[in-house]
Order: C-alpha cells, then structure tokens, then sequence
C-alpha cells in the first residue's frame, strides 16, 4: 500500500472517535500539517470526511452511506458457513444457523452430524418457536415491548413436559437468556435431543442471527452438550467478527 493511501485510511480510524482538528490529525500520522491538509481535502472531496464551522474534521455522510450499504449486503450464512462446518468437525454434532424474520426463527444453515441419528430440522423452515435454543436467542434480543406483544401471541405447544407452558414462563426465561448471553433447549422439543446456542452480533451490538449445536442423548448427554458451549461462544464470537468487523464486548454476550 502506497504511503499516502495508508496515511489517508489512518485518519478515519481517528475521526471515529469523534472530530478533530488539523493539528491533531497532524500529530497522529506524524506529518506536516500541509500534508495532513492535503489529505483530509482529498478526503473531503470524495465525501468521506466533513469540515465542520469550527474547523475540525469528522466522517463524512458518504463513508456512513457506505457503510450502511456494505451491511446491508452482507450475507451472515455466507459468512458463517466456514464456521459452522469447522464447528461441526470439531464436535461432529449438527450445527444450525438460525434468524428471525417476519414472525418466524428460520433455519438458514445447517451443517449434519456425523452419527447415524440424524434431526430432522430443513434449512428454510421454521422452528419450534417456543422452546428452540437459537429462537431464545433471537427474541429475547427484540425490544421488551416487542417481546411481551409477541409472547402474547404465541401458541405455547406442550412439546414435551419440559416445554414452555405460557406466556409468563416464556418471557421469564428469555429475561434469562439476555442477561447470559447463550440459551439451551433441553428436552424442549423432543425428549430425546439437547440444543445449546450463542448469538451472531452486527456493528451495533444486536444479534443478527444463532447458532446452535444439537445432539441426541444417545449420542452425548446434556451435561456433555452444554460442555461445548464455550467453543459454541467462540464459534458466534468468530462469525460476529467476520461479520461486523468487531469481537462483542464482555457486556453483550
């Protein structure tokens, strides 16, 4: 990379964390001020800085343009799928990308086990709503008011005895799921299959979809399952990054 490109790209970094004047943006990239001047004008033209009255610079409306636009069309399973099979060569369990669109949690990937038991679950239908893993994930990040109207809603299927029985019980434990970070479906669904689930986070914080791991207690007990939930972590942790260009805070996961 020539120096001039390398020294304009490192003036955004800065203006990121808020305006700054002439001198400052001098001072960081370690030239003259005409230099400094010179690159920020250039900037300036193409939009992607902005001289406000008091002289100082910030980030221009085209680079938040920009931005928004790359977001918009980033394609989380494309994204993720390296992940997910890596993840699925590690534990050998079926691995799921989930997101919620229109009302429903969708499954938009899904990476088989290598054990002969197999789930049954098919990319592009919707899940178990009220009990899946990946599903808790997913509303217990929409704002409280969306939640309650939502968890009104809902049919609450007696699945199994350790389904979700109402309303009440639902929106108690996505309290929990948010304030943890993860989810599991133990049993929830089919006695016989455990999930566990971490959220995949856009730029802003907010999970843009789920990933689970789930097996068959033939294969691996619960206690066994939620063992991989670190890795499971990790796994959303790497997806968020390549996705968003960040690691979630301590806060957010």
């Amino acid at each position: 990379m020539s120096q001039t490109v390398d020294r304009a790209l490192s003036i955004l970094p800065l203006l990121a964390q808020g305006p700054a004047d002439l001198g400052q943006v001098a001072d960081r990239l370690g030239v003259h001020k005409s230099t400094a001047l010179r690159l920020l004008r250039t900037l300036h033209e193409h939009g992607l800085v902005y001289r406000q009255q008091d002289q100082r610079y910030r980030l221009g409306a085209r680079l938040i343009a920009l931005a928004q636009e790359a977001v918009e069309n980033l394609d989380v399973r494309e994204i993720a799928h390296p992940h997910l099979v890596r993840l699925g060569e590690e534990t050998g369990h079926t691995v799921h990308l989930a997101v919620y669109e229109d009302g429903e949690v969708l499954y938009i990937d899904k990476v088989e086990s290598r054990y002969p038991v197999r789930m049954y679950s098919r990319i592009g239908k919707p899940v178990a709503i009220t009990v899946a893993a990946v599903a808790k994930l997913l509303l217990a990040d929409l704002p409280e008011d969306e939640r309650r109207t939502l968890a009104a809603k809902l049919d609450y299927p007696p699945y199994t005895p350790r389904s979700t029985p109402n309303a009440a019980a639902f929106l108690e434990e996505l309290a929990t799921v948010r304030e943890q970070g993860w989810a599991t479906d133990l049993g929830g669904h089919e006695e016989s299959i455990n999930c566990v689930a971490a959220p995949v986070r856009g730029a802003d914080g907010r999970v843009v979809a789920a990933m689970s791991v789930s097996a068959p207690n033939v294969v691996v007990t619960a206690e066994e399952l939620l063992a991989l939930l670190p890795l499971v972590r990790r796994t959303a942790d790497a997806i968020s990054r390549d996705y968003s260009g960040h690691t979630p805070t301590k806060e957010q996961r």
